[in-house]
């Protein structure tokens, strides 16, 4: 069984709930996260729409972003050090191309972006990684390019490993905030090894490291794309974790922590498929004994319990 040792962090939450913690809570959780072997936080982003992580000047002053009331960038890295982890900071996302499927002002938000994060926390020695935070599946017009200019454009401030985290186009893949659970359509394995060796084949010199959601196919199915993954990356030399999601997407409500069996047969597929390291979206909310849903506390013990780390 492969272990999770990385986790996201997700601070600007626009579709699951916010816990109003404090720095005091924040490191309660990440003595939890030590616990259970996590080595790795990834901001899943810097700042969404009009919320921000850091006292960003430039998107105060672009996007009328709202000042936030602690740099939060800071408070992780300093934890992150604190506790012996890295740390992947997540750059900004407009919610534009959300919105319109445009990619036009990630790309030219994040240019500023970049250069300002590194000026801010370029330093500090908890600063691993940089996470592109637009997801795709599939395809998407322009993810070519934008991911190989901002990735060039993170590595010419801090030459260090840049993450990506795509979704696979399976039956689960339907739109967080509509009340459907599935669709009809849904990419093969075929296709989606056509495809992804495709988009690998134009990123693979720029991006080091991918982690592909695990929540929208049918645990059934996991096996064969893991595999896929696994194949893809090995073939562009590129780093291949799996993004083991601890909510679960087969439930009404939207989110709720998984049930522990669901999380034990998809890691065991990762395992199989020889998948680099395990992470997840995202132990804060589904499975941390600090969570304001119940149920993700006792995930944890059974976690605890399973791998014997009581």
């Amino acid at each position: 069984m492969i272990n999770i040792t990385g986790t996201f962090i997700d601070e600007i939450s626009h579709d699951i709930p916010h816990q109003n913690w404090s720095p005091l809570e924040w490191e309660k959780d990440i003595q939890a996260m030590k616990k259970i072997g996590i080595d790795t936080l990834i901001i899943i982003r810097c700042g969404y729409k009009k919320f921000i992580t850091y006292p960003s000047k430039y998107l105060q002053n672009k996007f009328d972003c709202f000042k936030p009331p602690i740099d939060l960038i800071d408070m992780f890295l300093t934890l992150a050090y604190k506790y012996q982890m890295k740390v992947f900071i997540g750059l900004y996302d407009s919610g534009y191309y959300w919105e319109t499927g445009d990619f036009s002002k990630e790309k030219e938000a994040n240019m500023y972006v970049i250069e300002e994060l590194h000026n801010m926390y370029g330093h500090h020695p908890a600063f691993a990684g940089w996470y592109l935070s637009m997801e795709i599946s599939r395809k998407s017009i322009y993810a070519i390019d934008l991911f190989n200019l901002l990735s060039k454009h993170c590595k010419s401030f801090k030459n260090i490993p840049c993450l990506i985290s795509p979704w696979i186009d399976g039956k689960k893949s339907v739109l967080a905030h509509t009340n459907k659970l599935t669709k009809n359509d849904s990419i093969t394995v075929e296709l989606h090894n056509k495809e992804w060796n495709e988009i690998f084949d134009g990123i693979h010199k720029n991006i080091d490291i991918v982690a592909f959601q695990d929540g929208h196919v049918e645990i059934e199915e996991l096996p064969s794309f893991l595999q896929i993954n696994k194949q893809l990356a090995d073939k562009y030399n590129l780093i291949s974790w799996t993004n083991s999601e601890t909510f679960d997407r087969d439930m009404p409500i939207k989110f709720l922590p998984i049930k522990f069996e669901k999380l034990l047969l998809k890691l065991q597929a990762a395992k199989n498929a020889h998948i680099d390291k395990a992470i997840t979206f995202e132990f804060s909310h589904f499975m941390s004994p600090y969570s304001s849903y119940i149920s993700a506390h006792h995930l944890y013990n059974r976690y605890l319990d399973y791998f014997k780390l009581n």
